[in-house]
């Protein structure tokens, strides 16, 4: 008959392998039962989009034979509990990871990838939420397929809150929600900046692991009002391989990175990185140039989380209100990986960098 303190002795000797440490000390072991000769046990990931998960699995399964004998079966449950990365104040208390989706220039794709990189999470297992931040060019309601429709309100401890819209599993909130599809939004930035607090302190976001923050182009003072509300865990970096992109993510890059400010960049993500014609789809044909997101990446000693092809499909989605991860192609495969690699860097964040807080901009 074997004993618990046998598995738990085997699975010590397993390492995850982006934290470098075992999962028993680790603590994501839980519920070892023994029946005979089967052996059952859950291992709690760090996310459901973890790109290593069937690695673990394998490695546990392997591990737990060496010890205990090759007759042996082994039944691994895999499950997730996302890290948190922000301090757990009184603003979105039931929020564990604010990720602000930036870049230097406008036309980059940056609402295209918040958009699929939303989805992929939740259809990973991830409860997910989208501020629209650009409150002058709002795109998430078109990316979702819902600009035509309204949030609703209700009450929660004698005050009005804003109910998210839910599409694709995501909950939304956007400017365009709010005002006429054909309408343009003629505003000084201190009221675009408020519009950005109530969509953050106003909206009944409950509980969710990853909240998309879809920033407009540039550095302005949404930039500001958005790390001065809420701790953000990090931010992620969509560019173009072309020279005018680079040069105008780089200063993305260096707002996060400067002193008052200090979140951590998660990433750099290359949008329209080459053209795949459809009916060659083993065809790269570089138009704006070639691996301008891994150099920004190298440059700032910062992850690359991966390159997006330049495809008819995905523009077609985008227009459709149904992002392109949803589909199954090679566009879909290109943005779940990105995904799985954008919770990786979370959960790397989390481990080696004590929760956010809120920063006190001077400037």
């Amino acid at each position: 008959m074997f004993t618990k303190e046998q598995v738990l002795k085997a699975l010590g000797t397993v390492q995850e392998p982006d934290l470098k440490k075992d999962l028993v000390t680790l603590n994501m072991i839980r519920d070892v039962e023994i029946k005979g000769d089967t052996i059952s046990f859950t291992v709690v990931l760090t996310t459901p989009a973890c790109p290593l998960k069937e690695l673990i699995k394998n490695n546990c399964i392997n591990a737990v034979k060496a010890e205990l004998g090759e007759h042996v079966t082994v039944l691994v449950n895999l499950t997730a509990d996302v890290t948190w990365g922000r301090n757990n104040g009184p603003v979105l208390p039931k929020v564990k990871n604010i990720i602000a989706v930036a870049s230097g220039k406008g036309g980059v794709g940056k609402s295209t990838v918040t958009s699929n990189l939303a989805v992929a999470l939740h259809r990973a297992g991830a409860k997910v939420g989208v501020i629209d931040a650009d409150i002058f060019g709002p795109s998430i309601p078109v990316m979702f397929g819902c600009e035509h429709e309204q949030p609703l309100m209700a009450q929660r401890d004698g005050k009005n809150v804003i109910i998210p819209l839910e599409v694709h599993g995501v909950k939304l909130i956007s400017i365009g929600f709010l005002t006429p599809p054909d309408s343009a939004v003629v505003w000084r930035g201190p009221m675009a900046s408020s519009a950005l607090r109530q969509f953050i302190t106003d909206c009944d976001w409950d509980e969710l692991d990853y909240l998309l923050i879809d920033l407009p182009p540039g550095t302005s003072d949404i930039h500001l009002t958005m790390v001065q509300t809420v701790p953000v865990t990090g931010a992620v970096i969509v560019t173009t391989p072309q020279k005018v992109a680079l040069a105008d993510a780089q200063r993305g890059v260096s707002m996060f990175k400067q002193a008052p400010i200090n979140v951590p960049i998660l990433g750099v993500v290359e949008n329209m990185a080459y053209f795949v014609p459809e009916e060659l789809p083993d065809h790269r044909y570089y138009i704006f140039g070639k691996d301008g997101g891994t150099q920004l990446a190298e440059k700032f000693d910062v992850p690359f989380l991966g390159q997006i092809p330049l495809v008819q499909g995905i523009r077609e989605s985008g227009d459709e209100g149904s992002p392109a991860v949803m589909k199954d192609n090679i566009t879909a495969a290109a943005f779940e990986a990105i995904a799985e690699s954008l919770a990786q860097q979370v959960a790397l964040r989390n481990a080696s960098i004590g929760a956010t807080q809120k920063v006190e901009v001077t400037v």
